[in-house]
């Protein structure tokens, strides 16, 4: 009887035991789910296991220019784990990793980037964003949310701690307040700056022999858009009659400066940029597929013209200094207004110059759009 009742002690025990032992491992492992922490504090010298919270950092990624640091660590108020969806090509992805940075800075959560960002970015700049695991990318029961080209108040209150952005965004709403920050988040590597320096300081002033002062960049933005603008959004892109305004802007307030022009489309600007007052260099390789080189160019000037896209905002944005770009590049009907805001994409100290409308009248109908 005594041993009956022994053995039914121990195994009650045995049970409360294992009782508390599952919830106290289910809320470590919900903790450390929720929170997105790194297990190898728990897995010294051990494989990580394949989960959700497991991420990695590429080499390239540092912590700041003074560091070799690979993986940044975040600051312990953080939580969660927000990454975002990269397509599109290099202004595309500039967009997308400031407002992922600022988003999750807002709203408390550590942000991650995705594999194909990072081999997209971290060639040209010291971007420090730690890399999430593309087996986690996959298993990780992400919320998706799209996310519209200008900031909203709902943005600041997002709740989900394991969100997965997507969109091309590139609104300096969602980020200009970090503008700083954004700035070192790309900064160039020193080869590709010290290389663009490098062809600024061979250029001289027309008939003078003398180094300029002022370099302007030009980015003409062409390629796809010649395509995309008219038959889809009843847009166009800037035409030399744009460009030669916006020129003669940066010749009436700034003394002799030298326009340094890039595009994917050299071709249309050699024969359609006016040179004569011999103040214009084709320095651009057009080279869609290895940007750096114009970016590069453009950012180390002190000033921008730009046509449309992300490209040229990205270079105008790192360059500061005065910026002009082409305004009012729709109809009024068209549904490209309904996705982009011009009073969210260009910061309101820059100079719009309108487009000419003009071409988009001599169109089939069925292409423009006009009724």
């Amino acid at each position: 009887m005594w041993a009956l009742s022994r053995r039914r002690h121990l195994c009650l025990t045995f049970l409360l035991v294992c009782v508390l032992s599952s919830v106290l491992f289910f809320h470590i492992s919900q903790d450390l789910f929720h929170n997105g922490l790194d297990l190898s504090a728990l897995f010294a010298d051990r494989h990580l296991p394949t989960n959700p919270v497991a991420i990695f950092c590429l080499s390239g990624t540092p912590m700041s220019p003074n560091t070799s640091f690979s993986c940044p660590k975040n600051p312990a108020s953080l939580s969660g784990t927000w990454t975002i969806s990269p397509a599109g090509r290099l202004g595309n992805q500039m967009g997308q990793y400031a407002i992922l940075l600022a988003l999750a800075q807002l709203n408390g959560r550590r942000a991650f980037i995705l594999r194909d960002m990072h081999a997209t970015l971290a060639p040209v700049f010291r971007v420090t964003l730690p890399v999430l695991a593309p087996e986690v990318d996959s298993h990780t029961p992400w919320r998706k949310l799209q996310l519209h080209d200008w900031m909203s108040e709902e943005y600041a209150h997002l709740k989900n701690p394991l969100l997965k952005l997507t969109g091309f965004p590139c609104s300096w709403t969602f980020f200009h307040h970090l503008r700083e920050q954004i700035r070192s988040e790309f900064t160039l590597h020193d080869h590709l700056r010290e290389k663009a320096q490098g062809f600024l300081r061979q250029l001289r002033l027309p008939g003078t022999g003398v180094l300029p002062r002022t370099f302007v960049g030009v980015h003409v933005r062409r390629g796809d858009y010649l395509e995309v603008m008219p038959q889809r959004w009843k847009g166009v892109v800037g035409d030399g009659v744009y460009l030669q305004q916006a020129m003669d802007w940066f010749r009436a307030r700034h003394e002799a400066p030298i326009f340094v022009v890039t595009s994917n489309g050299m071709g249309w600007c050699r024969e359609n940029i006016n040179t004569s007052q011999g103040d214009v260099i084709f320095a651009g390789d057009g080279l869609e597929e290895s940007p750096e080189k114009d970016f590069a160019l453009l950012t180390q000037c002190n000033h921008t013209i730009m046509t449309i896209g992300t490209f040229g905002f990205w270079a105008a944005y790192l360059a500061g200094g005065d910026t002009v770009y082409l305004a009012n590049f729709t109809l009024p009907d068209s549904s490209f207004l309904r996705i982009f805001k011009p009073e969210a994409a260009f910061l309101p100290e820059w100079v719009g110059i309108n487009a000419d409308l003009s071409p988009l009248q001599k169109l089939p109908r069925r292409l423009s759009g006009i009724a």
